[in-house]
C-alpha cells in the first residue's frame, strides 16, 4: 500500500481551495493497488482557502506571520495514523508516498524557504519528515 496527497487526485484542499491534480499521478493510482489518500493540512484542521504556509526556523508560518506549526505536526501525525490503520486492514505495510512537490506538508528534498517568494531550499515537509523517520520512502509528483 502507499500514500497519496489527495491534491493530486483533484481534491480541492490546497490553501487557496483549489486542488492540483495529475494526470500521471492519477493513472498511476489507477493501475498500481492499494492506496491512502491524505490531506495533512486539512488532518490538521486547517481550513481551505487560508493564507499559505511555508516552513522556516523549525516551524511554520502562514503569510500573515501567524504560526501553525502545531496544526502541521498534529496533521502529519493524524494522516500517518489513517495510512497506517488502512495498512494494517488491508493486511499490507506502507510501502512508499506520492507527495505534492514543495509543499510545507508534503514537500519531499525541497520546499519553499520561508519567505513567501517562491524561492526553495532544501529541506522537507512536516509529513514528508515524519515520513522519512519512519523509513517510508517519499516521492512527489515529478517523479512519477
Amino acid at each position: 500500500m502507499y500514500i497519496v496527497s489527495g491534491c493530486l487526485l483533484g481534491l480541492s484542499c490546497r490553501y487557496d481551495g483549489g486542488s492540483k491534480g495529475n494526470s500521471a499521478v492519477i493513472s498511476y493510482c489507477k493501475n498500481h493497488g492499494n492506496y491512502c489518500i491524505v490531506c495533512p493540512e486539512q488532518a490538521g484542521g486547517l481550513k481551505a482557502p487560508r493564507p499559505p504556509a511555508e516552513r522556516r526556523a523549525g516551524g511554520v508560518f502562514d503569510r500573515e506571520g501567524k504560526d501553525v506549526t502545531l496544526q502541521f505536526r498534529r496533521g502529519a501525525e493524524a494522516s500517518y495514523e489513517k495510512a497506517a490503520a488502512r495498512a494494517a486492514e488491508l493486511g499490507e505495510e506502507i510501502e512508499y508516498a506520492i507527495l505534492k512537490a514543495n509543499s510545507p506538508s508534503c514537500g519531499s528534498g525541497r520546499i519553499y524557504d520561508g519567505t513567501f517568494s517562491k524561492v526553495l531550499t532544501d529541506g522537507d515537509g512536516c509529513f514528508a519528515e515524519l515520513l522519512k523517520e519512519k523509513g517510508i520512502r517519499v516521492i512527489t509528483e515529478k517523479e512519477i
